[in-house]
């Protein structure tokens, strides 16, 4: 066992140079003869010396070595690559310089009239190859669809696109430049096209995507940008303003989790500052008219049950029937209407900590009430009346009628925890709220206000009270 390890030990120590003189044992062997070669000569490709260097020195460009570019560029006559290297290094007039002299020898090549366009940023270089190409030069209409662009004419840039994608379909950003002319000039429809077909050519497109979600929300279509969005957000998960859009396209399929989920995300984004008070508000009804639906179909379910339970006893003594689906059902749906609204409890509890506004606290009562605490409801419903009072309150009309929404709400709780739990004290605190509300009396909410302290002060004078106190009852 020990001669073994030994042996290993050295075979380990060997191995790189056994590698080695492999090596070199195979550098030593002649290599196959050219008979054996030539058939392998298509196999791979070769680039021809002109190409290697053409490629080294747009590598030296990348690396910023545009002087050593210039001298390969100069000797291999790639006149494109030599204006832009010129351009590159603020030598316009050395730039223009070659243009001329290249024209002066073909004055028929739309290339060169596309580039002294470029340098000298005049629109007639363009239309000049255009014209020396019989109309037939992409770049020179896509120069021509940017520049109108810039200069706000939306309309003439979107045909321009179009002509010059007719010639070229494969240009990377031509589609997208398409789309974004399209839909400054509001032609939806083809911009819509043009957004499309960019991210058939580059599906890695989020600005794409988001366009084209944005352009199915203004069409109404939320099922279709709901799906753009999800794939935009693959690509830009730190724009808020796009997680703000998901949000909305999100409820309107009635996908609430992914509603919720964005709207978290737009908070953390935005430091709990970005706060979309209409969509949570329209959350919490979705989801109270869901628990609604759930409860009436529980009672329903429960009465049929029983209803055929009775009558398999008294006809079918033996045999037992097994109706479960429909409850089984139910609890699903419970299951997840209670699973959002923990979520959405998170979201207004995060919320409320650093936002204070009215009708934040309003929602928050709402979820406590739909949870059953009443004091914690009252506590915010009592917060949020206060934020409608100041000097304001009794000469705006709208903000009154908020208040008195929000009172009567508050009051309603006070008068839902005197009779669970026996106390005068909410009813108390009820009287004095409505008594001290004044102004408009003009308004039906005024008359709301005096109606709900009619009632206040009738249960306030309708007897004792029974309050429980260690069992014993007092009166």
């Amino acid at each position: 066992m020990c001669y073994l390890v030994f042996w290993f030990k050295i075979f380990d120590g060997c191995l790189p140079s056994y590698f080695a003189l492999f090596q070199v044992e195979g550098i030593s062997n002649s290599s196959p003869g050219v008979t054996q070669r030539i058939p392998f000569c298509y196999v791979i490709y070769v680039p021809t010396i002109p190409a290697l260097r053409k490629e080294f020195a747009e590598l030296l460009v990348s690396c910023g070595l545009i002087g050593e570019a210039i001298k390969i560029f100069e000797d291999l006559e790639l006149w494109d690559n030599l204006i832009y290297c010129n351009c590159l290094l603020g030598k316009k007039a050395a730039a223009v310089e070659l243009i001329k002299a290249r024209l002066s020898e073909k004055p028929n090549d739309p290339r060169l009239w596309c580039s002294l366009g470029d340098v000298t940023n005049n629109d007639a270089c363009y239309e000049k190859a255009l014209e020396v190409s019989n109309d037939k030069s992409a770049r020179a209409k896509r120069s021509l669809a940017r520049s109108a662009y810039n200069i706000g004419e939306y309309e003439t840039s979107k045909i321009l696109w179009e002509a010059a994608m007719a010639l070229n379909s494969l240009y990377p950003d031509g589609w997208f430049a398409l789309g974004a002319a399209a839909l400054k000039a509001r032609d939806v429809e083809k911009a819509l096209d043009g957004f499309t077909r960019a991210v058939q050519l580059d599906p890695d497109n989020g600005e794409a995507w988001n366009n084209i979600a944005c352009l199915h929300m203004i069409k109404k279509k939320s099922k279709e940008a709901f799906i753009a969005f999800k794939e935009a957000l693959k690509f830009k998960r730190n724009s808020w303003q796009l997680w703000e859009n998901y949000s909305h396209v999100a409820l309107d399929v009635g996908n609430i989790g992914q509603a919720l989920e964005a709207v978290q995300m737009v908070l953390n984004m935005t430091n709990n500052k970005r706060i979309d008070t209409e969509l949570l508000e329209r959350i919490v009804l979705d989801l109270e008219g869901r628990t609604s639906i759930i409860e009436s179909e529980s009672c329903r379910t429960t009465h049929n049950l029983n209803r055929t339970n009775n009558t398999c006893a008294k006809d079918l003594p033996v045999e037992s029937v097994h109706v479960s689906s429909p409850e089984e059902s139910i609890m699903g749906r419970s299951r997840e209407n209670e699973h959002l609204m923990e979520f959405l409890g998170k979201i207004l509890q995060q919320v409320v900590r650093s936002e204070s506004s009215a009708d934040m606290w309003g929602l928050y009562a709402r979820w406590l009430k739909s949870k059953g605490d009443l004091t914690m409801c009252s506590e915010a419903l009592l917060k949020q009346v206060r934020s409608y009072q100041g000097s304001d309150l009794w000469k705006d009309r709208d903000r009154f009628k908020r208040f008195s929404y929000a009172s009567l709400e508050l009051c309603k709780v006070y008068m839902e925890i005197s009779s669970s739990s026996g106390s005068r004290r909410e009813l108390f605190a009820a009287e004095m709220h409505l008594k001290n509300a004044e102004g408009f009396s003009d308004m039906e909410e005024f008359r709301d206000l005096q109606a709900c302290l009619d009632e206040v002060k009738t249960k306030l004078q309708s007897g004792p009270v029974a309050t429980s106190v260690s069992g014993m009852c007092y009166f």
